[in-house]
């Protein structure tokens, strides 16, 4: 992230989500505000606060992907969570806190895999060693006297000699033997930890969700993993035993207090369907579910704003975490929401809807595109296809055509048409080995013409 220049960022965004530039560059400023914060003086870094983000635009435009594929090219722990699963405090359902609890555990397995990766060399070492014990068991340190040889000294005392030790030649066989695979699918016993037999489930009581994580974590103590003998082979054991070393090498409290620091520094929570815990004006104080929705909005307001939240893993500050709000705002829109927390999202942008020509684009230029995937399929069966630009633009022109007439659903509703097309192809392709197949304009309008004709087809199909 410390190279990445916010003309740089939105160019890797580029490569997988097409258009929405307006959109890209306010997350790649927001993303190269939090460097420059960190070349700050630590009196004023403190005071420089992230500038939240409301993301508007219907479904499937490209929100969420912008905000992951952010997070994964930054490498900041990312959670996403819909607003909709909360409620206020005191009702049946999440509380706001939760989602800090889940975005801590997200950073502790990104460290703690961060963290395997850097001793993974010593721990296959170590993991092979282990290996070649398991074919060569090491002698016993303690024979019993019928087995122990005995010499007499200079001084006439009977002394016990040192059995004999392994034969270094045959060890060393063994291991080249193992690192070539021959071993592979030999079977060997080992020990590995299982988890006690007695398993104990906490209902957390809503709003005391910790409390019952806490209570999981005491029973679990109460119950530890016992070891127990398995029959493995040696290339499933091998990598049993280098998740066991790698455990050994790594400092469980080092990785949880990086992982704090990165949650607080670095967090990304992208909360989804905001829109949908908004008030209208027009219905405030018109049931209970505009009172819930404010409710909502209440609870998360701190969290937003910064408070600190108690975790498994202690206490995490959500000061500096970067939100990220998306909605489609059809009917709420932004101000709806109760003012404290419009103040907290400064920063909004509407992202365009997309038409045939966003479409042709999205089959064609990323490189995870729909067509690249269906290709890759079909090849692990032998078939190969292509496809012609105008059977793409034949598939564009109708995606925007079953969006208009049906619910807009954005990019989404080229699966639906992709997969709809290429159905009986997928069925028949392992019949089909060794052809080259091309997807034209006929192929398209022989597959989707009745669907496309039938409104009422088309509403249920596509």
């Amino acid at each position: 992230m410390n190279n990445l220049t916010p003309r740089e960022i939105v160019s890797e965004l580029d490569k997988y989500i097409i258009g929405q530039n307006a959109a890209k560059r306010m997350v790649a400023i927001a993303m190269r505000n939090r460097w420059r914060r960190q070349q700050i003086e630590p009196e004023l870094r403190d005071e420089i606060a992230p500038k939240n983000i409301i993301l508007m635009g219907p479904t499937g435009v490209g929100k969420t992907e912008i905000a992951r594929r952010l997070a994964r090219l930054t490498n900041c722990p990312f959670f996403k969570v819909e607003a909709t699963k909360f409620t206020e405090v005191g009702y049946v359902g999440r509380d706001v806190e939760s989602m800090i609890r889940d975005l801590m555990e997200i950073g502790v397995n990104m460290v703690r895999k961060e963290e395997t990766e850097k001793v993974r060399i010593k721990a296959e070492k170590n993991a092979e060693e282990r290996v070649l014990d398991l074919l060569l068991p090491r002698p016993k340190s303690h024979s019993s006297p019928s087995a122990t040889m005995f010499a007499g000294s200079q001084s006439g005392e009977i002394e016990p000699v040192p059995e004999k030790p392994r034969d270094d030649a045959t060890r060393e066989k063994f291991r080249q033997m193992f690192r070539s695979g021959q071993l592979d699918d030999r079977e060997v016993e080992m020990e590995i930890t299982v988890q006690s037999g007695t398993q104990v489930e906490i209902m957390a009581i809503p709003g005391m969700e910790e409390m019952g994580s806490n209570l999981q974590s005491a029973f679990s103590n109460m119950f530890p993993g016992r070891r127990k003998a398995r029959k493995m082979k040696i290339k499933d054991a091998y990598q049993a035993l280098i998740e066991e070393e790698a455990d050994k090498l790594i400092d469980p409290d080092a990785v949880n207090e990086l992982a704090r620091e990165r949650v607080e520094q670095q967090g990304i929570l992208f909360v989804d369907e905001m829109d949908k815990i908004a008030t209208r004006h027009d219905q405030a104080g018109g049931g209970s579910a505009d009172v819930s929705r404010e409710g909502v909005q209440r609870d998360l307001l701190p969290v937003v704003e910064g408070s600190v939240v108690n975790t498994k893993y202690g206490m995490v500050k959500t000061d500096h975490i970067l939100f990220i709000a998306a909605g489609a705002f059809h009917f709420a829109k932004p101000s709806d929401l109760i003012p404290e927390l419009q103040g907290r999202f400064p920063l909004r942008e509407e992202l365009d809807s997309l038409h045939k020509e966003e479409f042709y684009r999205i089959l064609t230029e990323p490189k995870n595109a729909l067509t690249v995937q269906y290709k890759a399929l079909l090849q692990t069966e032998g078939v190969s296809i292509d496809y012609t630009q105008e059977a793409l633009e034949e598939i564009s022109a109708t995606a925007e055509k079953i969006n208009e007439e049906n619910e807009n659903i954005g990019a989404r509703r080229l699966y639906t048409i992709m997969e709809k097309i290429l159905a009986t192809l997928s069925f028949e392709a392992p019949d089909k080995s060794g052809q080259a197949i091309t997807i034209d304009r006929d192929y398209v309008q022989a597959e989707l013409g009745e669907i496309v004709e039938d409104r009422d087809l088309s509403r249920y199909i596509l």
